[in-house]
């Protein structure tokens, strides 16, 4: 059977898509969208580093606790974190390593931990620069210090 096309069939084809002036509007509020949850979602990602610095340097605290354990003492500042992958000469005796599973990460934001022990609160301190690289600094620039 064939269908004889009239006008009312027509006219409704051609009203079946969008218009330029729709397009433009939804267009439009997207991005009023993105505008507004763009800037709040690259804030939280500067916060999740702040937050994976800090559970790194609680992982090389449990590391250099099982480390004393196993030699009587803290690596030196000479020894480093590197302690917890290599038995520093003086310890090779009572060391029971590897205490880390890889190699000592970077932080974040690509730069190394610091080490010292001595620390200015304790028997070590890890410090993190943040994302300057640079001692002192504000939010995400600030350092984070091991307690």
């Amino acid at each position: 059977m064939y269908r004889v096309q009239t006008k009312d069939t027509a006219a409704r084809v051609r009203q079946a898509g969008f218009t330029l002036l729709e397009l433009l509007v939804v267009i439009v509020i997207i991005g009023l969208l993105a505008a507004y949850v763009g800037p709040k979602y690259f804030a939280q990602l500067g916060k999740s580093e702040v937050t994976v610095a800090k559970a790194q340097i609680e992982a090389f605290e449990k590391s250099l606790d099982t480390f004393r354990l196993d030699v009587g003492r803290y690596p030196t500042t000479e020894e480093g974190l590197n302690a917890l992958l290599t038995a520093p000469p003086a310890a090779a005796a009572k060391w029971n390593g590897p205490y880390l599973k890889k190699s000592v990460p970077l932080d974040p934001w690509g730069h190394a931990y610091q080490y010292r022990a001595p620390g200015t609160k304790g028997e070590y301190e890890i410090v993190s620069l943040g994302k300057d690289g640079q001692p002192g600094g504000e939010g995400e620039s600030a350092d984070i210090v091991s307690q």
